[in-house]
């Protein structure tokens, strides 16, 4: 069935919430993870714009990328799969469709943040994979848990 398994992490602890839903699909699939990161450095410059700050931040996210993939890398190894894992840096939805291609895995396996109404009309990463990725696409749904909003809170 599935033999390369695209595995695109924002870094976030939500998105790393799919992580054993992947491990049971590889292990059932005898399949390859390839865990990504895409470091988007377009958004840096806002604050401090000095040469040494902009030359930094790239750099400093890469680290912080490879730190977090390295971690989630060993914890997958630690189950027994066959994982790898890198940053790239560009722009998230073009990065991961163009990376799922050159690398030729056969899916792409991502959370959805659940962040509501709001997401769809801007448009999430995750959207514009499923509508542009050229192999299938799995969507798990995440949704951070928040309590509901007692009536004694909400009338104080």
């Amino acid at each position: 069935m599935f033999k390369s398994i695209l595995v695109p992490l924002d870094g976030s602890p939500l998105a790393a919430t799919i992580l054993p839903k992947v491990v049971e699909l590889a292990k059932t699939c005898n399949a390859q993870v390839t865990l990504v990161h895409v470091c988007h450095t377009e958004a840096f410059g806002m604050g401090e714009t000095t040469p040494g700050v902009m030359a930094a931040a790239p750099a400093a996210e890469k680290k912080a990328c490879e730190a977090f993939l390295n971690q989630a890398a060993n914890e997958l190894k630690g189950q027994g799969v066959d994982v790898s894992a890198t940053c790239v840096e560009g722009v998230p939805a073009r990065e991961i469709i163009a990376f799922a291609d050159k690398n030729k895995n056969d899916l792409i396996a991502m959370a959805t943040h659940g962040r509501g109404e709001v997401a769809w009309v801007l448009g999430s990463t995750a959207e514009k994979v499923v509508s542009h990725a050229t192999v299938p696409v799995l969507l798990f749904r995440v949704m951070e848990f928040k309590p509901p909003l007692l009536k004694e809170e909400f009338f104080l």
